[in-house]
């Protein structure tokens, strides 16, 4: 079947080059606001300053910065006894480039079938 075989390549891309934890990471709209607020941030932010988003308990943001640093979108640094957090948006970029790619792959294949 053309459609099945269509999308073949586009899993095995998704399955090769992307963590899950990147759509999991993305596919929530508190971490979705901590990710607007730190691309929005002119230097690293603590979690107390990156919560003023989204009105969850410090707890709660800590674990979504977190989430987003597995998917290795944000990043940590620590400075004494607090953590910085910042957004890598060239991870990010580099990331959604290869996902838009690999569907631009699968969308040249699947007309290329269809044609034939």
């Amino acid at each position: 079947m053309i459609v099945q075989s269509c999308y073949r390549p586009l899993v095995i891309a998704l399955q090769d080059q992307f963590d899950p934890e990147l759509f999991r990471a993305l596919g929530d709209e508190t971490r979705l606001a901590l990710v607007a607020r730190l691309a929005q941030a002119a230097e690293p932010m603590t979690v107390t300053e990156a919560a003023e988003c989204c009105g969850v308990h410090l707890s709660g943001v800590s674990r979504h910065l977190a989430a987003l640093r597995n998917a290795g979108i944000v990043e940590a640094q620590k400075h004494g006894r607090e953590v910085r957090y910042s957004l890598d948006c060239g991870a990010l970029a580099l990331l959604l480039r290869d996902l838009a790619g690999a569907l631009e792959a699968c969308q040249a294949q699947c007309c290329e079938r269809k044609e034939k």
